[in-house]
């Protein structure tokens, strides 16, 4: 063999290896790279839907739930908490009726009053000292003195324009999926 013939196996080696480095080197900075462009745990729970096992709340209880930043009311009612009536609401399709509900064993609605924002508190029958004698249970929002029934109706004279907003769900018998619904998923 030459030493021509070594020379060239020699940088035929040498550019072999500074490309295969060079190639791994640019895998190592295009990962993070490509991996800074994708949505933070933290932004996709902003939006995305938030699943829920309803099985755990008896009848009768609320359970709160975050979505998208806010709280979301979830009450498994019982016969004596429902009451028909519902005109000025922003809800789905499907809670378009008395209960503004899809089941009206199970309410859905968000925990901010639609007057300032605020977080209305759940007060149950027996405040009727407190609320007035005509109260059944419902919420009131402490800030301003708006009052919701149960499935977040607003009481007339309260400073909120509407009631409480229900929404998008789905439900099953023992699943709750905030932030989806037949519309938005497609089906």
């Amino acid at each position: 063999m030459s030493d021509q013939e070594k020379v060239d196996k020699t940088r035929r080696n040498l550019v072999v290896a500074t490309s295969a480095v060079g190639a791994a080197a640019g895998v190592g900075v295009a990962i993070p790279f490509a991996a800074s462009m994708l949505p933070s745990e933290k932004a996709k729970a902003a939006g995305a839907p938030v699943e829920f096992d309803i099985s755990r709340v008896a009848p009768g209880e609320l359970a709160v739930i975050e979505w998208r930043g806010k709280p979301v009311w979830v009450i498994h009612r019982t016969k004596e908490m429902l009451d028909p009536d519902s005109k000025s609401s922003e809800q789905p399709k499907y809670a378009k009726n008395e209960n503004r509900s899809e089941n009206p064993e199970w309410m859905v609605m968000e925990g901010v009053c639609t007057h300032l924002g605020c977080s209305p508190q759940l007060k149950p029958a027996e405040a009727k000292a407190e609320m007035g004698a005509d109260w059944v249970g419902g919420f009131y929002c402490p800030c301003h003195g708006s009052k919701f029934d149960l499935a977040g109706r607003v009481f007339r004279g309260a400073p909120a324009p509407t009631n409480l907003k229900v929404p998008p769900y789905t439900l099953t018998d023992t699943k709750l999926v905030i932030g989806e619904d037949k519309e938005t998923k497609g089906a």
